[in-house]
This record gives C-alpha cells, structure tokens and sequence, in this order.
C-alpha cells in the first residue's frame, strides 16, 4: 500500500528507476543539426553582443544557486494520489527538456570548438546550466522515490535533425517561454506561500535568469544571421514555430490543468499569460507574431482539446484496434483543420510596426 502511494501508477527500469514517458507529438525533443553549416557562419555582424553575452555566461550568476536546503530534508507522502502523479511527471517533462537542452549544447560546443570559438563556448556555457537544471529536477524526483536514467534516456531516445535556421528558431522559443513559465509560478507562489507544497518553487526566480540569457543568445545569434529573419520563408517559419510551441504547451498544461489547480494555478489562464509574454518577446526578433488575442485562436486549441479526450476514450476503450482507426480518423481531420486555420490566421507584421526587425 506504501509503494502504490508513492509511486502511482509508474513502470520501472529497475527499482526507482522510471521508465521515460512515452514519446508523443507533445514530449519534449532531442535534436541534432548540421554541425558544419554551423561553423561555417559569419557571425561578425553582431560579435560584439555575442561577446557581452559570453561574458555574463561566463559569470555564471546560478553557480551557487542550486543546493538544496533543509526544507528538502523530510517525507513528501502527504503529497499523494493523482497530485503526486501529475507533479511526478512535471519534473520529468522539465528534466527531459533540460537535459535535451544540455546534449544539444553540448555537443555543439564539442563540433565547433575550434571553428567558431565564441559560439562553442557559449554552447559550453549553457550546457553546463542546462545539466545543472536537469540534475536539480532529476534529484527532486529521488524525493518521490523515482528518477530517470539519464544516460538511458540518451541511447533510447529519437534524434529530430533540424537545420541549424530551425534549431535557433525552436531553441530560442522554448527558452523564452521557460522564462515565462518559470517566473509566473514563481511570482504567483511568491504571493500565495500556501500554494507552495514542494520548495522546488523557491528556486524559479534566478533559475529562470539562466532560461532568459539563453534566450538572448540565440536573439543575438540570429540578428548576426539576417537572412533567416528578413524574407518571407522566415515569415512562414516563424508562424510554424511559434504555433507549435505554443499549441504544444497549452495541450500539455489543460490536459494537466489538476496539477496547476494543486498549486493555486487556473491553467489556462496561466498558459493564454505565458503565450502572451512569449509571443511579444518573439516580436522583437521575428518577422511576425501570432494573433493570440484573436479568441478563435484559443477556441480552435479548445477544440483541439475535446479531440484528445475523444482519441483517449477510442483508445481506452474495449473497441478492435481495426475499428479504433476509422473511429479516430474523423478526429484527426479535425485536428489538421484545426491546426491548418491557427496557421493561416492573419499575424501581425513586426517590421511594419517596428520599420525593421529589431
């Protein structure tokens, strides 16, 4: 009965090892690129910000950030149920998005070293902050009697390859919404200490600092690189990117909505504020932003989501598998039309409000 409460409904590796969530469209990725292209860039266009961003990595303000304090120092039982399940698999999404942030910095720092020596020591820089995040998350799950096999995990894993455009496009993205992610559940636990109830939280503030800088560094990376803003692909580009992440989270988080719920978060309230954020950041940079205060945006993810709960009862239920894909396929149209009419909603041009992609 102990075992059943702490660890709910999760398969084992081995004893407190957990078997890594199954891959979906909407678990986090591992990705490699063209590391040569990546060498091969001028980056002289914007050297001097890429070096001031250097230097603030290379201060490395977290460096005595993560140490975990007494508060940790105690049994987290009363945590229990679907609660503990949905924070369980919390800290394992974060972790596996750290730690792929950590492998592919990593090893853009080894491929360029030598080549392009300010961008591989940023890359080098980042993993190191990226392997701290990871192994944080990692060492919060032991609390729960779980962790991942970080090294499993590396070896069982797909690779998605992305051009070296689309590494910084999603890369930039998914750190820039980390920061917002982090910094509204850290100011929301900051003025409700009651909803706090594991002090993980009290780390997010400096924590999501890290997320920012690299978020910055790839603004930079892709100022030096003019090309990859100022023409229409980068337009079409840049929708796709930013309605992937942002529909990726907000499936995520609604169908987790408990979770947010247990620390006194309404979800989708929280994920239209962190999209918001995320998207007026993006216009700094990109050619475009999405329409995210068009309702029919968060009406067409809204039904996006009653189509996930319908595949899951299909699934779910006692029905042949033969017969499960004709019934799910009417679903799946929706879902392409859905995502199609997200996508051909009208954006807002950034060069023309700003007279050029600042």
């Amino acid at each position: 009965m102990v075992d059943s409460l702490q660890k709910p409904g999760f398969e084992e590796i081995r004893p407190g090892i957990k078997v890594p969530a199954k891959e979906t469209l909407l678990t986090p990725r591992f990705y490699t690129t063209d590391f040569d292209e990546m060498a091969r860039m001028d980056i002289s266009v914007n050297e001097d910000e890429l070096l001031a961003i250097l230097e603030e990595f290379r201060a490395d303000y977290n460096r005595h950030h993560f140490v975990r304090d007494t508060e940790f120092e105690q049994s987290w039982d009363h945590i229990d149920g679907e609660t503990r399940r949905l924070f369980v698999e919390f800290l394992e999404r974060s972790c596996t998005a750290e730690f792929s942030g950590f492998l592919l910095y990593k090893e853009l720092g080894r491929r360029l070293k030598g080549k392009s020596p300010v961008l591989a020591e940023c890359f080098n820089l980042m993993s190191r902050d990226e392997a701290r995040h990871a192994g944080f998350l990692n060492k919060a799950m032991s609390d729960f009697n779980l962790s991942l096999d970080l090294g499993f995990l590396t070896k069982s894993r797909a690779y998605t390859f992305f051009k070296p455009k689309f590494i910084f496009y999603a890369t930039y993205l998914s750190e820039k919404i980390g920061y917002w992610r982090y910094i509204t559940i850290y100011r929301h636990l900051e003025a409700h200490p009651e909803d706090r109830i594991y002090p993980i939280f009290r780390f997010f503030e400096n924590w999501c600092q890290d997320e920012n800088r690299h978020g910055d560094f790839f603004d930079a990376i892709m100022r030096s690189q003019p090309q990859m803003l100022n023409d229409w692909k980068a337009k079409l580009w840049s929708r796709f990117f930013l309605l992937s992440v942002f529909a990726t989270m907000y499936l995520n988080d609604i169908q987790r909505k408990d979770f947010y719920a247990s620390i006194g978060l309404d979800a989708r309230e929280y994920d239209i504020y962190v999209i918001k954020k995320t998207n007026e950041n993006a216009g700094r940079v990109f050619p475009l932003m999405l329409d995210v205060e068009n309702p029919e945006f968060y009406q067409r993810l809204d039904v996006c989501i009653q189509n996930n709960e319908k595949l899951s009862a299909i699934a779910n239920s006692n029905t042949p598998k033969f017969l499960q894909f004709f019934q799910k396929l009417p679903i799946y149209i929706s879902h392409g039309w859905q995502f199609l009419r997200l996508y051909l909603m009208k954006p807002i041009d950034t060069v023309s409000a700003h007279g050029a992609v600042r």
